[in-house]
């Protein structure tokens, strides 16, 4: 299936801290990398059940002002694109005990021989353990069916630490309204989703989690059929 999800995820995937601008003294660039036994994107796997190797490199200043990449092989078929690199830039910062993040984001195919790139605007506001946010698809290549300007995503999310074990708890929920929904072709497209994860911060170790995916999709759904409960596992490390 077409893609793909920053990380979140945008999340796929797409781990965004703010910092900021102006001196390069005061700017930090770090990289990641990780290894998934499945990679999905908003509920809907991008490698076709099998793992991924994924990692990135991010630029952040104090300032609130951050930019990065992210890449990861996907499989959405014979003759298909095989890697999906993403583009991201945004601000952070806080007001209060309200943290809030904007930004763009592209998610790119360039090995596809299909037009299906697209970027969002997103935004995001976090309260203690709690997150919610809305992201836009503000362009894309393709001409009709999802991932086209006029695309919705809302989701909220909890996010809690047990204690100083080093685990902690989340729990996500997701919504996909697509601008084509219903349209002779495509039909239902609009679906959501929830994920549930236990991670564990192993220290130098990187971090390891365990996630249980389900979508909640119909038989016809065009961007997914598949309502099962998934379970993947990770591991990733910043550096």
């Amino acid at each position: 299936m077409k893609k793909t999800l920053i990380a979140t995820s945008i999340a796929s995937a797409v781990s965004l801290s703010a910092l900021t601008l102006p001196s390069v003294a005061a700017a930090e660039v770090s990289a990641n990398v990780g290894v998934v036994s499945n990679y999905f994107f908003r509920g809907v796997t991008q490698t076709d059940d099998s793992a991924a190797v994924q990692g990135g490199l991010d630029y952040a200043h104090e300032s609130g002002f951050y930019a990065g990449t992210w890449a990861s092989n996907v499989d959405f078929g014979a003759d298909a694109a095989n890697y999906e690199l993403d583009l991201y830039a945004g601000y952070g910062g806080s007001v209060g005990d309200l943290s809030y993040d904007v930004g763009y984001v592209y998610y790119a195919y360039p090995d596809s021989p299909d037009d299906i790139d697209f970027g969002e605007i997103y935004g995001s506001l976090t309260y203690s353990y709690l997150t919610a946010g809305l992201a836009y698809t503000a362009n894309g290549q393709a001409d009709a069916g999802p991932f086209i300007q006029g695309d919705l995503y809302y989701y909220a999310g909890v996010d809690v630490p047990f204690g100083d074990s080093g685990f902690s708890g989340s729990l996500y929920y997701g919504y996909y309204t697509f601008d084509d929904d219903g349209e002779p072709g495509y039909g239902d497209m609009d679906y959501g989703h929830w994920t549930a994860s236990v991670a564990k911060d192993a220290g130098d170790f990187g971090s390891f989690n365990m996630s249980f995916e389900m979508a909640d999709v119909g038989e016809d759904n065009f961007v997914s059929t598949n309502d099962d409960l998934q379970v993947w596992v990770g591991w990733s490390k910043s550096f």
